[in-house]
């Protein structure tokens, strides 16, 4: 897409995170924000994000629709713009909330009027969605926390554009002591090396592992690789005294378990 204006992201208002970009003035020409006198926004953007702050203290994410959730997340990147706009744009490019978030900094520069100032916001949005959701399950033991490690790893995994292959290692407790991305690969192929999966397990001391990989397609089921490649770490985890509890792969709105579908004996 084109690039044309731009939306100023300044003053972010928390992280300095980034150099600003320029600023749409209607009738006039762009203009170096940075060298613009601090000015505050008119009247009818205060009352606005005035209230759509009061909304969400008062109701929560329930209380507003997508667009509107956007918008107040890039109140923090850009001061003094009405947001409604790019918000809208951001969601009909990408699709939805969670994709916006978890969009690559490259192609969320694509879309006009995102800065580094913005994309800076929402990659910290979505950095703390993920940081929330490992702590619910770190340190914990999978049968306890199952529905939280199965939301974890949409977060952390079911938008993703390529495909990324992370091992869980749990201890003799079933305790998860580790999460640790393996590879990453294309849209459609990991690399993954069973011997290096196993290795890491006894480096970890760790007694089990399950093994989890998202499809970009958002298809879970699994390909004759994705068995094969399961099989390979079975055996090798087996012969070194380890047990493989699960190999989970993640699509956009599901998830499908090898032990589920019997695929893992």
């Amino acid at each position: 897409m084109t690039r044309g204006h731009q939306f100023d992201d300044a003053q972010a208002s928390l992280f300095p995170c980034a150099p600003a970009r320029d600023v749409p003035r209607a009738g006039a020409a762009r203009r170096n924000p940075e060298a613009a006198p601090a000015s505050r926004p008119p009247s009818y953007i205060r009352d606005h994000r005035k209230r759509l702050r009061e909304r969400f203290m008062a109701g929560g994410a329930d209380a507003l629709p997508d667009y509107e959730m956007l918008e107040l997340v890039l109140f923090g990147a850009v001061p003094r713009v009405d947001m409604k706009p790019l918000a809208r744009l951001l969601l009909e490019t990408f699709g939805d909330f969670n994709r916006v978030l978890s969009a690559p900094p490259a192609r969320l520069q694509d879309v006009d009027g995102v800065g580094e100032a913005v994309i800076c916001q929402l990659k910290l949005v979505e950095a703390a969605a993920h940081r929330l959701s490992r702590a619910r399950v770190m340190r914990r033991p999978v049968v306890s926390s199952w529905d939280a490690l199965l939301e974890y790893c949409r977060t952390a995994m079911a938008h993703g554009e390529i495909e990324q292959f992370r091992v869980l290692y749990l201890d003799r407790k079933n305790v998860l002591i580790a999460d640790e991305p393996q590879a990453r690969g294309t849209v459609d192929h990991v690399p993954v090396y069973p011997r290096e999966v196993v290795k890491r397990a006894l480096e970890l001391n760790a007694s089990a592992l399950i093994l989890v990989h998202n499809h970009p397609s958002g298809d879970p089921t699994p390909s004759a690789a994705d068995i094969e490649m399961t099989g390979q770490i079975a055996r090798a985890a087996e012969a070194l005294g380890l047990a493989l509890h699960d190999h989970l792969v993640i699509g956009k709105a599901r998830e499908l378990s090898f032990r589920a579908e019997g695929l893992l004996t």
